[in-house]
């Protein structure tokens, strides 16, 4: 059985093209892909048609590739902008539903260690030739619902099949990324914002401020070893300006998208030909328990909503087993409750990332 690329930046390294041109044209189908999305009028076509069509050329064997420092960029951009939603009015609504957030993330980790008993219990026996410890670290690792390297840095730790934990993880965010926003569109769910960014207009010396201020917190953070750095970094610095009350400028449409497409290629490119060769019952598994999920998630979202009073649809992408960054372009481009989705989704990671180890540690010491 193959292994999926250990450098997910790059899914056919064998190829002798010089990188950059392997990036550039890679970028060029991505753009091309969102042009087709834009004429078709589905939902995120910057972000889903990139990631399509980036996810099949991976696949089918072309030499893809995505340059690191773009995909930082993309989501230095995409957490500058959800920051601007912060308001004071909006914050205080956030923080009225904390009780909501702690019983989201003890589902999100509830969730996570039962889609990992299943995957252990169908597949346990499908592969005797893997010990029993690293059978029971692979699924349990393999069904949380946390960042894909994350994860699989853990998994590997406990001794897990970290391809099959990385195959999982990619394979469960690419569900999500595209299922979503297409039910969303196909209910008519969009344009319930809650509430407006503090700032609207673009203000040319402002945005270079808030660039500066934001790039400075994304090195910051990245130098204190913290996850997603280049997201949690510049949306935290944003939030505080809109949270002072100074609206220096909005982030141009443009950038936003530019983002979302940069962000889809480093989703894309993670795939290969060796992909499907990774164990294809495990593949198969993986995509029905997320779609088991993603029902189970909309049940939960619907008696949040209830209790919150806010949109089920915003509960949906609070709750669902997506990313961050995907889960809040969701939210931003649909117009579905930003600050509640980010808010909803942050906490967890951060919950998934400390938790997760430890509950590993104690539900099988």
């Amino acid at each position: 059985m193959r292994a999926l690329p250990s450098n997910p930046a790059t899914s056919c390294p064998s190829v002798p093209l010089p990188f950059i041109v392997r990036v550039t044209a890679t970028l060029l189908l991505a753009l091309a892909a969102a042009g087709v999305c834009l004429a078709l009028h589905t939902p995120l076509p910057w972000m889903i048609g990139p990631l399509i069509a980036v996810s099949l050329a991976s696949i089918a064997g072309l030499p893809t590739a995505s340059h690191t420092p773009l995909r930082n960029a993309g989501q230095w951009t995409i957490g500058t902008a959800l920051g601007l939603y912060f308001t004071p009015h909006v914050v205080s609504l956030v923080a009225g539903v904390w009780w909501a957030i702690a019983l989201a993330i003890g589902w999100a980790l509830l969730l996570g260690w039962g889609f990992g008993r299943w995957l252990h219990g169908v597949h346990a026996a499908r592969m005797p030739h893997v010990p029993a410890k690293s059978m029971r670290a692979t699924t349990y690792f393999a069904g949380a619902i946390g960042g894909a390297s994350e994860m699989t840095l853990m998994a590997e730790s406990a001794g897990a099949r970290t391809d099959l934990v990385a195959a999982a993880h990619s394979l469960r965010l690419v569900v999500v990324t595209v299922t979503i926003p297409f039910a969303m569109q196909w209910s008519g769910l969009h344009g319930l914002e809650i509430s407006p960014p503090g700032a609207r207009e673009v203000n040319p010396g402002g945005l270079a401020l808030l660039a500066v201020a934001t790039g400075i917190g994304a090195l910051a953070m990245r130098a204190l070893k913290r996850t997603n750095p280049w997201f949690m970094g510049p949306l935290l610095v944003a939030m505080g300006f809109t949270v002072a009350g100074h609206s220096l400028s909005a982030v141009p449409a443009w950038m936003s998208n530019t983002a979302q497409l940069v962000i889809a290629v480093s989703l894309g490119v993670r795939f290969s030909r060796e992909f499907l060769h990774t164990a294809p019952r495990w593949l198969g598994s993986v995509a029905l328990g997320t779609f088991g999920m993603l029902a189970l998630c909309g049940a939960v979202a619907w008696l949040l909503a209830w209790a919150t009073g806010l949109h089920p649809a915003t509960m949906i992408l609070g709750t669902s087993p997506g990313g961050i960054a995907e889960m809040s372009i969701t939210a931003k481009v649909l117009q579905l409750g930003v600050p509640v989705v980010t808010a909803f989704q942050v906490c967890r990671l951060v919950a998934v990332l400390l938790l997760v180890g430890p509950m590993y540690r104690w539900i099988y010491r």
